[in-house]
């Protein structure tokens, strides 16, 4: 399998991290992301920084757990220290849980989206 690696400004992009007005992506949160968790490592190439899928999924849970869920920089910082909510791992409401169900639903919604697209075109252009 090959590695695949996302530009900063792919990342931002795919994390909705975009500029309302100028429609820019705000590479700066994710510098920032970096400065202050040490999970945040991209592959520096050319003075230019690639993430690989890795870090992509450990960016998707900060941006959930920031923006989504509301928990600080330190709450966040806690959670991924013990990358796991021991207290609530039974409990249907924990943000492992939580965050879980967000992706599926995510992949769902794109996966219908392509049947949905092959249903009506045909596969030659469903891509």
């Amino acid at each position: 399998k090959v590695k695949k690696f996302l530009s900063i400004s792919e990342l931002s992009n795919l994390l909705g991290l975009i500029n309302k007005k100028n429609k820019k992506p705000l590479n700066h949160v994710l510098r920032y992301w970096e400065k202050e968790f040490h999970q945040m490592k991209p592959k520096v190439i050319n003075k230019r920084r690639y993430y690989p899928e890795n870090q992509v999924e450990t960016a998707k849970l900060i941006k959930f757990l920031i923006k989504d869920r509301g928990l600080t920089i330190k709450g966040t910082k806690n959670f991924l220290k013990n990358n796991t909510n021991k207290l609530d791992d039974n409990n249907s409401d924990s943000l492992n849980t939580i965050y879980f169900k967000k992706k599926l639903k995510d992949k769902s919604k794109i996966i219908l989206e392509k049947i949905n697209r092959i249903k009506k075109h045909g596969e030659k252009n469903s891509h």
